[in-house]
């Protein structure tokens, strides 16, 4: 079959590098790709947001399986723009993208259906926010209602750094409509760790667990980011973890969105926390997670074009996995998530001996550069996060990383613990 991944980052490639691999998969064709996705698909000049390009590409090019990378062409419809033309498309309907795409809307769910998260008010007004803030104290968490590139949520841990969050995205408009409205949620205390399910309607097909590092620089320090790395899997959890959270969190919300006639087609991320009292809810995203997709499906043994255009079909079964860890760690450009210079060679980067995934590359002359804020991830694969860790770091550790930098602790937590 011909297979379409819509988007342009280190997800899209995780998953061109995955079908191109897959033996049910003839040709993968990437909208618009990037410099490391054109040695596995045939990019295509087409943006994520053109979707009348991008139906008229599948049609023409006998596409058998669209799957759409970003949460943004699903915030806007192109997923309901495919099925309309009787194309396969693997994510949610802009409806259902709601999960993702208002913080509000999520919440909301949960506490209806008694879904395990943090206790939270909603807010349009500053006054009404700070008055909130100051009766709760610190740590408290501010997010900004809708889709903010995973740079939306501050964790406070002082009053003043929430109230200072809370002017920023209501009174200064930090994301524009994203931060119109905002949730602010009690500090909830425990491991995170990401889980992602593969869902058609009632069907579930879990993924392997993962663990994300947010913050932008070394022991958790800085703002938060897209992500600057991640492992899987999370051998230190407590074996019974992932049952609970399909239990109490993933069946539950599958089932809530089909009672409230949004039902969901797509990855359902949920982002979550295991506490005192078990895995709690602190994010849901509707669609494959980045860089968590690239540790993840590098893991995987299991036909995944295949397992998704079945899934449609309404045929479920359980995905494969390889028993070693996998660790990614993002080089980033200087200055993220912040403003950031484009255009700095990454030659000689790639020629550590390790796997990289690309994010934010380009082919500039017979050169490849940056082009974004996450710009690489570095894969390494081991019996165990000891030596998948000591394999991506001796591979980083041999190149010069000038104009970039990188978190030296992914996976130190789950190695103290192991």
């Amino acid at each position: 079959m011909n297979v379409l991944v819509v988007g342009r980052g280190g997800r899209e490639h995780a998953l061109c590098y995955k079908f191109h691999q897959d033996t049910s998969v003839s040709k993968v064709y990437c909208a618009p790709g990037n410099a490391g996705i054109a040695a596995h698909a045939e990019c295509v000049d087409i943006q994520e947001t053109d979707q009348g390009e991008l139906v008229t590409f599948a049609k023409e090019n006998n596409i058998a399986l669209t799957v759409i990378g970003p949460e943004q062409p699903l915030a806007e419809g192109l997923t309901d723009l495919f099925l309309a033309e009787g194309l396969k498309v693997f994510g949610p309907t802009k409806k259902a993208s709601a999960i993702e795409g208002s913080k509000a809307f999520a919440k909301e769910l949960m506490k209806k259906y008694s879904i395990p998260t943090a206790d939270y008010e909603t807010f349009t007004s500053f006054q009404k926010a700070s008055d909130y803030i100051k009766s709760k104290g610190a740590p408290i968490v501010i997010k900004a209602d809708g889709l903010a590139a995973g740079k939306g949520v501050v964790v406070a841990m002082t009053e003043n750094e929430a109230l200072e969050a809370a002017e920023d995205m209501l009174e200064h408009n930090r994301f524009g409509d994203s931060s119109g409205k905002i949730v602010v949620e009690d500090f909830l205390d425990g491991e995170e760790f990401s889980f992602m399910c593969l869902v058609n309607g009632g069907s579930i097909i879990p993924l392997a667990l993962a663990q994300d590092h947010k913050r932008a620089y070394d022991n958790d320090k800085g703002p938060n980011t897209g992500g600057m790395g991640a492992y899987s899997p999370v051998a230190h959890l407590p074996a019974e973890t992932e049952e609970k959270a399909m239990n109490e969190i993933i069946e539950p919300v599958v089932q809530a969105m089909m009672k409230e006639g949004t039902p969901f087609t797509g990855v359902l991320y949920a982002g979550l926390i295991l506490t005192e009292g078990g895995p709690k809810v602190i994010e849901f995203n509707a669609r494959f997670g980045d860089p968590e997709t690239q540790v993840v499906l590098h893991r995987m043994k299991s036909d995944l074009a295949l397992l998704l255009l079945n899934l449609l079909r309404g045929v479920t079964a359980q995905a494969e996995w390889s028993d070693h860890t996998v660790i990614g760690v993002v080089l980033a450009s200087e200055g993220y998530p912040g403003s950031y210079e484009k255009e700095h060679s990454v030659q000689t980067i790639l020629d550590a001996e390790t796997f990289f995934y690309h994010a934010g590359t380009k082919v500039h002359g017979s050169d490849i550069v940056s082009d974004g804020g996450r710009v690489l991830l570095a894969a390494g694969s081991g019996e165990g996060i000891e030596s998948a860790r000591d394999e991506v770091y001796r591979a980083l550790d041999s190149v010069h990383t000038d104009h970039f930098f990188y978190r030296k602790d992914i996976g130190s937590k789950a190695l103290k613990r192991s």
